[in-house]
């Protein structure tokens, strides 16, 4: 606003009003394939699920490689060889996969934060013009009021 004192009306804040963004269908549009796919294998590997998995993979492995009949056994305890390479590459191929997923989650973060912002200016000029509105109104009314005590007296 150029002056505090001047009142905005309605019709003036709805021409400064651009229309709201949803910043998640935005984000949506904007993803290729392979960030769509970093970020599902980023949303299922962070879960209880994807944990538990792991852990009854990695235990019911090394239990057989343990406890099963030497003959039964692939993996020879206590080197785990074959388990150690095949959770070295789970490893090496999550990692890059997360770590761009979780930087795709931050650009969004940061563009929801951005819109969020937006809004709470908005907002913020809308409650400044409805508080000038009623100071303006508070002045007219003690106006009157003052008016009626001159003509009572």
């Amino acid at each position: 606003m150029e002056n505090k004192n001047a009142v905005m009306t309605l019709e003036q804040l709805k021409k400064l009003r651009k229309p709201i963004r949803n910043i998640n269908a935005e984000r949506k549009k904007k993803l290729n394939r392979i960030d769509r796919l970093a970020l599902w294998i980023t949303t299922r590997v962070g879960t209880m699920g994807f944990f538990f998995v792991i852990f009854v993979w990695t235990s019911l492995w090394l239990m057989w490689n343990s406890l099963a009949p030497v003959n039964l056994r692939f993996d020879p305890y206590p080197a785990f060889v074959l388990w150690l390479f095949i959770s070295n590459m789970i490893q090496i191929f999550l990692m890059p996969l997360i770590m761009v997923g979780q930087n795709l989650q931050g650009e969004h973060s940061e563009m929801r934060a951005e819109a969020d912002y937006e809004v709470n200016i908005k907002a913020e000029m809308e409650i400044e013009t409805i508080l000038l509105h009623l100071e303006n109104q508070n002045k007219l009314i003690l106006e009157i009021l003052s008016r009626i005590e001159k003509k009572d007296n």
